[in-house]
């Protein structure tokens, strides 16, 4: 099988030739620090495990007075290009901080100007400050807010270029500047995870409705994904694991809109992977039942999570493909060779059987010992069926 037919089949509760390995997102600064800054396929042509290609790519309604943001041409990690109108307009300010690169992300409208302030340093992006800071906020964004839609064409290009080589991956659209593909996820960026959580006590009904709001214009994201040549995308995000709500709040606040993003990516003929890095044991057949093609981070309980990949297996995988399980906090440094091949094993047995797993670290990665990326990737390439 090429690598592919081996996601594929793999993603379809199947059996391939042996166990699919890879990675999630490649970290920019990981590739730049300890490989040289080699490319993403680089990488995976070094280990011989099988590509992703992360592919994210916009485009707009111009018949509506949408336009691309014209100040946003050089793009960061896993970013398209956003999408603007005459009211709702986007400005970076740059602001002054000794330590990290801040700026102020202000989105202005005819009616209020909504902003963020958000820092950076070489690994990642976080907010300082959320965008909605008063709940009649949320009544701006609906009125104003613009749709991205899926650059098909954009997509197909890169999915042909790449080929047999591995997966097309991408995800469902983020809110503007800081964003997660679900809509809890979103939601929790905008105005702040314990914000949010407690709303959902005092407010019920404003969270509905921010909810809402955020599923429908992601619903037009999807609804434009016909045809779109992606093997997978990704929905959800950490801000919906049991390490963070309870499984009352998924049930009531998270389910019932991305499930409903699910159905609508498989009428457009796409395949869907949730993402929960962090708990998931007390919620797997809840997010089994949102009808997701396949699972992931499954993170072990040494990075934070709550994964038993064999009971995990046990329970919902005749019903989704697992993809992650694997501790690369403490196997890809820190770590004797013999230790990480096992840990390979470890997870193949336990979720490996009769197909229907991908190996992959539990979420991205930071450092690690290429040498132990290499008997990660050799033993892998072992586990046959």
């Amino acid at each position: 099988m090429n690598a592919k037919e081996r996601f594929i089949k793999t993603l379809e509760r199947g059996k391939a030739d042996r166990m699919p390995v890879t990675t999630h997102h490649l970290m920019p600064s990981f590739l730049n620090n300890y490989m040289d800054g080699i490319s993403n396929i680089e990488f995976f042509d070094l280990l011989g495990i099988d590509p992703i290609d992360w592919v994210m790519a916009y485009s707009c309604s111009f018949d509506k007075g949408e336009f691309f943001d014209p100040e946003h041409t050089e793009l960061g990690f896993l970013e398209a290009r956003r999408i603007c109108s005459d009211n709702w307009q986007i400005k970076l300010e740059p602001l002054e901080n000794p330590k990290f690169s801040t700026q102020r992300f202000k989105i202005i409208t005819p009616k209020k100007t909504l902003s963020m302030v958000m820092q950076s340093n070489e690994h990642t992006t976080w907010l300082v400050d959320h965008l909605v800071k008063e709940k009649s906020d949320i009544d701006i964004i609906s009125k104003y807010m613009t749709y991205p839609l899926c650059d098909v064409e954009a997509i197909n290009k890169a999915a042909d270029e790449f080929g047999n080589r591995g997966l097309i991956r991408g995800h469902i659209s983020t809110f503007d500047g800081f964003g997660q593909p679900g809509c809890w996820q979103d939601a929790a960026c905008l105005y702040g995870t314990e914000n949010l959580i407690i709303s959902t006590f005092e407010d019920p009904e404003w969270v509905h409705a921010f909810l809402n709001i955020l599923k429908e214009r992601k619903k037009v994201y999807i609804n434009s994904l016909s045809g779109a040549k992606y093997d997978l995308l990704e929905l959800g995000g950490g801000d919906a694991s049991t390490t963070v709500i309870s499984p009352d709040i998924f049930n009531d606040f998270v389910a019932p809109y991305d499930s409903e993003l699910i159905e609508a990516a498989h009428q457009a003929g796409q395949r869907i992977v949730y993402h929960t890095c962090g708990g998931m044991m007390p919620i797997l057949e809840d997010i089994a039942a949102m009808n997701p093609d396949a699972m992931e981070t499954f993170t072990p309980p040494a990075m934070g999570g709550d994964a038993n990949l064999k009971e995990a297996k046990r329970r919902i995988g005749d019903k989704v493909c697992m993809i992650g399980g694997f501790d690369q906090f403490n196997f890809f440094t820190k770590c004797t060779e013999d230790e990480t091949r096992r840990e390979v094993r470890r997870c193949f047995k336990e979720a490996g059987d009769g197909g229907g797993f991908i190996l992959s670290p539990s979420d991205h990665f930071f450092e690690a010992d290429i040498n132990l990326l290499k008997v990660f990737a050799d033993e892998a390439l072992k586990c046959t069926y």
